[in-house]
């Protein structure tokens, strides 16, 4: 049998066409795994280790050269003595001599009240007393008078011309007198003390300073009604002024009573007052009041200042450091650096922090004296003034740039 040459050759499969059509997609893919490499590497370089952005914070000295701080706590200025000024009785104003920050003195005047019904009340009295004091005159003549006639009839008696029941009834008319005179006496002693109660109401509507100080609020103005009680729903005041001894200034603060094994009495503190972050006032614990806070789980502690000093008001908020006492041959211990403490890291048995140097990563090894709150105490291994991280990347190393996206205070 013949076979169709033309036939056959139309069966043939043309290789080279295969080839051509299987060698385009390789050709595709390559040219998409060139560009992923790419992407990749510019990604790399664009996110190269060492450009990891932190956040930091600068280290601080909480206290000078030879002083440890145990405890740091915050409190503010309180006054032992102050007093808001009233009346003792109620009634109206008619004078205010006070402004605020006026220094009185003891005994000062500072208001006067309305004193006519006061004053016609004196009166009335000054007038009793005189009028019991005339009375009485006239009952000591009487007496003088009755005692005179007694004598005469006694003697009438003996000689038998005057009768026994005349002489029985002067002595009764002498007696009676007396008696009355006894009376008055008392009556004239109550009429004094009616006379000097009045003159003390008087007195009462001149308000004065109870002791020295500085006038911080001025409560009352004239033609107002002031009540030494509260009359709820009126426009009554309860006070004309209040007063602050400024030298019984000090700083009441609450000690977690966890930490309050760490202060005793006459202890040395460090005290900062908000209002003056840079002036460090020496000044002692007075005494830690012997109850606690079960809601807040803390212990008052009161402490004086050292000397006194005019920019020292009441209610300022303060932050205090309570100082180790020195013990006699001991080292001077090295300054304290405060930092937060999410600025401390742990390395193996070693406490470390990060610091911030030109740009890069410095490892630094410290030690830990304290911690109270959310802030540490490193007595070496840091100064004051340099930045330490407390936020980053967990794998930062030695040497590593960085770039810094805040600065906190915390």
């Amino acid at each position: 049998m013949s076979v169709d040459k033309d036939k056959l050759d139309g069966l043939k499969i043309d290789r080279a066409g295969v080839g051509e059509s299987r060698s385009r997609p390789i050709a595709i893919a390559s040219a998409v795994v060139v560009v992923l490499l790419a992407a990749m590497g510019a990604a790399l370089f664009v996110k190269r280790p060492g450009s990891a952005v932190v956040s930091v914070a600068p280290a601080e000295q909480v206290a000078g050269d030879g002083a440890i701080t145990l405890l740091n706590a915050s409190g503010y200025v309180t006054a032992r003595r102050q007093a808001t000024v009233s009346s003792k009785y109620t009634g109206k104003v008619v004078e205010v001599l006070v402004e605020e920050g006026l220094e009185v003195q003891e005994g000062q005047l500072l208001a006067r009240l309305d004193d006519s019904m006061t004053r016609a009340a004196l009166r009335l009295a000054e007038s009793q007393a005189e009028s019991a004091s005339k009375a009485l005159q006239e009952t000591r003549v009487r007496i003088h008078e009755a005692q005179l006639e007694h004598d005469r009839i006694e003697r009438l008696a003996k000689e038998e011309v005057a009768s026994r029941s005349d002489l029985d009834r002067a002595r009764a008319q002498l007696d009676s007198l007396e008696a009355r005179l006894i009376v008055q006496e008392q009556e004239l002693d109550v009429a004094g003390r009616q006379l000097v109660l009045r003159k003390q109401e008087l007195d009462d509507t001149l308000i004065r300073a109870p002791f020295a100080g500085i006038v911080v609020s001025k409560n009352a103005q004239p033609g107002e009604m002031i009540s030494p009680i509260s009359a709820g729903g009126g426009f009554t005041r309860t006070g004309i002024c209040t007063i602050v001894d400024m030298e019984s200034l000090e700083i009441e603060v609450d000690v977690n009573e966890a930490y309050i094994t760490r202060v005793v009495a006459k202890q040395k503190v460090e005290a900062v007052l908000d209002a003056y972050p840079d002036w460090k006032i020496a000044a002692h614990v007075i005494t830690i009041i012997p109850t606690a806070d079960r809601q807040k789980a803390t212990v008052k502690v009161r402490i004086g200042f050292d000397e006194r000093d005019a920019r020292v008001l009441p209610d300022m908020g303060a932050k205090v450091a309570f100082i180790a006492a020195e013990e006699a041959g001991a080292a001077k211990p090295e300054v304290i650096i405060s930092i937060p403490k999410t600025a401390l890291r742990r390395d193996r048995e070693q406490d470390i922090v990060f610091v911030v140097q030109n740009g890069k990563i410095e490892r630094r090894a410290v030690k830990v004296g304290g911690a109270d709150g959310t802030r540490a105490q490193i007595v070496r291994g840091l100064t004051a003034g340099e930045s330490v991280v407390v936020a980053g990347p967990a794998e930062l190393a030695e040497g590593d740039a960085v770039r810094i996206e805040k600065e906190t205070g915390e």
